[in-house]
């Protein structure tokens, strides 16, 4: 498979799969010609490099756990595995983002400070 046929069958540009050739998450032969040539199953492996990305994984995750998803249906425990670390990372960032949110409304609701981002404790001493 050409590169303009996998492009149009993952819906990604030419140049994200260059890329991602470049990293090694993908690999072509290339024919005589010099064209690139896919495996058909590339257009599957790329469906769930998408998928990994979309639930938050970088290409630093994905490469790292490319063995885990060559081969998907096979290594259900470490993908369950990765996951529930990827939902850890996720609620660690919503507590950090839950204070930074209290820290946002103290600072609104001490609107009356000559400066609001002053510190708070400073803001109220004055």
């Amino acid at each position: 498979m050409r590169i303009g046929e996998l492009a149009a069958a993952t819906g990604l540009s030419r140049d994200t799969l260059r890329f991602y050739e470049a990293r090694g998450l993908l690999t072509a032969r290339r024919r005589a010609n010099g064209y690139r040539d896919y495996p058909p199953e590339a257009v599957e492996w790329l469906c769930y490099l998408r998928s990994a990305q979309t639930l938050g994984f970088t290409l630093a995750d994905i490469e790292a756990g490319m063995p885990l998803l060559a081969d998907p249906a096979h290594a259900g425990l470490e993908l369950r595995a990765a996951l529930a670390r990827k939902l850890d990372d996720i609620d660690v960032r919503i507590a950090g983002l839950a204070q930074l949110r209290a820290v946002l409304a103290g600072k609104i609701e001490d609107l009356g400070a000559d400066c609001p981002l002053r510190p708070l404790d400073a803001a109220r001493a004055a």
